[in-house]
């Protein structure tokens, strides 16, 4: 799930998901399906930074005012991308209690910003309003019906945990990136009288693991959603 701002591109895109024309699309031709999924590709490839309109119709063989046809706009292609790249989210079965559907509704979060990392960068101001992150809400709020919180406490509660999802996220999208040798980095700057809490964390390797393998940097994503499901609980009870 992602932010968005609202400009006339966005609130146009919002109008046609939520009211699709339903005309039939020639299998062949050129579509905004396909616009959509080749725009979907790109980013997931060379980030939101690297889609155009002039490039975008480059990599679908056509011309650029074809694209405008089916897209008014960057923006508007944006709100289409966020609608249709996470996919649906998880269901949950009659019997999982509410703390594994929302665990895995945070994992589903999770692997959908490091399958497309620029949604994290697409995020704005303003809640999400298509209907492709909406059912993600959607969900993520049935998962807490079992716990007795008011709507209001659920819907707080869901966007704890999203926004602990996505900070999570873009912090480890960008340690897959950054140079491996950050924690000694700081250990070279970082003294106990400055900054005590930090030399602390150091010495106990907490940082370590911000560039470690595939394993640790997720056990340390679940020692964190633990807690903050753990809050949630705590409210419940």
């Amino acid at each position: 799930m992602s932010t968005e701002s609202r400009g006339p591109g966005p609130l146009r895109a919002l109008a046609v998901l939520w009211h699709p024309d339903g005309a039939p699309a020639r299998p062949r031709g050129l579509t905004r399906d396909r616009i959509v999924a080749a725009a979907i590709a790109l980013a997931d490839a060379d980030g939101l930074g690297a889609l155009s309109m002039a490039r975008l119709a480059q990599r679908l063989g056509c011309g650029t005012m074809s694209l405008y046809r089916h897209v008014t706009n960057k923006d508007e292609l944006v709100t289409f991308m966020l609608s249709a790249a996470p996919g649906p989210p998880p269901r949950f079965g009659p019997g999982i209690g509410w703390r594994e559907a929302v665990t895995a509704w945070a994992d589903g979060l999770w692997e959908v910003y490091h399958r497309h990392p620029w949604v994290l960068q697409a995020a704005a101001s303003g809640p999400p309003a298509d209907p492709g992150q909406l059912a993600w809400l959607d969900a993520g709020l049935k998962a807490l019906e079992p716990t007795g919180l008011s709507e209001r406490e659920k819907l707080a509660s869901v966007m704890a945990v999203l926004h602990y999802v996505r900070g999570a996220a873009a912090l480890d999208v960008a340690a897959g990136e950054a140079d491996p040798g950050f924690a000694d980095l700081l250990r070279r700057f970082v003294d106990a009288e400055r900054l005590p809490a930090v030399a602390a964390a150091l010495s106990a390797g907490a940082f370590d693991g911000a560039t470690g393998g595939d394993r640790e940097r997720v056990t340390d994503f679940r020692t964190g959603l633990a807690l903050v499901v753990a809050g949630i609980a705590a409210r419940a009870r």
